[in-house]
């Protein structure tokens, strides 16, 4: 397991090497960072298909059933859950970018979801005025300076850029509740966790997907400026709620 995830690493350790020359700057304003840079759009296109193909065959029909299965109130509670659980992530992230103010606010609300939330599936933090703001590694790169690199569709993982894929591998590997589970020997809670954690956001993003498909005249284009205007607002620590946020979908070993 160890070793397959150290060959993921070194793939896009390989990739990063471009983040610098596929910048104009090292340390490019916001706006330049923003802007679509998609040099490999044949094999995106490509992989992008094949991904849409697993959707509709495989995680689409569950996450239907997840739906229909779960009533509003659980479906909330496991999302909130899952936003709870990942919280060391959160706090390291905000830590690591110098954000004093953001790291107090993840324990906060990490101290009163866990102890008055049920183990953070009600989500009393943000009803007393502490909304949840994630922060994940390749935010963390981009304010310490690093381009985006170019836009990349991976195979299951899905759309983002050179840097943000790699973030996310650094935090699957790093990832505090990965760690301790794998630790006690209970990799199958970790993966269980996370395919809930897949179903739980393809689920809550049925309705928007499906209105952005049917109309788009290239669902391919589409997905990829909802995803470079979501990414941006994050990285900017925007509270916008018109930018939609287009899902990653997890390798199971890699992410949470």
């Amino acid at each position: 397991m160890t070793r397959h995830i150290f060959t993921h690493l070194f793939i896009i350790l390989c990739l990063v090497g471009g983040l610098t020359s596929c910048s104009t700057h090292k340390n490019m304003t916001k706006s330049q960072d923003s802007s679509i840079h998609d040099p490999w759009e044949g094999y995106n296109r490509t992989v992008f298909k094949i991904n849409d193909a697993l959707d509709q065959a495989i995680l689409k029909p569950v996450a239907k059933g997840y739906r229909f299965v779960l009533p509003d109130f659980a479906e909330r509670g496991v999302r909130n859950f899952m936003v709870n659980l990942r919280s060391p992530l959160d706090f390291g992230n905000q830590v690591l970018q110098g954000d004093g103010e953001g790291a107090l606010e993840v324990l906060t609300r990490t101290v009163i979801n866990t102890s008055f939330g049920v183990l953070g599936f009600i989500d009393i933090a943000s009803d007393a005025g502490i909304p949840y703001e994630r922060e994940d590694f390749g935010q963390t790169l981009a304010v310490w300076g690093v381009g985006s690199g170019p836009y990349l569709v991976m195979p299951i993982a899905g759309p983002g850029t050179v840097r943000d894929h790699f973030g996310g591998l650094v935090e699957g590997i790093f990832d505090p509740v990965r760690l301790y589970l794998f630790n006690v020997d209970e990799e199958t809670t970790y993966f269980v966790i996370s395919a809930v954690n897949v179903v739980s956001t393809r689920a809550s993003l049925l309705d928007v997907l499906d209105d952005l498909k049917s109309s788009s005249i290239d669902y391919y284009a589409a997905v990829r400026s909802s995803y470079y205007q979501n990414r941006q607002a994050e990285i900017d620590d925007l509270d916008n709620e018109d930018v939609m946020e287009v899902p990653d979908i997890p390798d199971f070993e890699d992410d949470l």
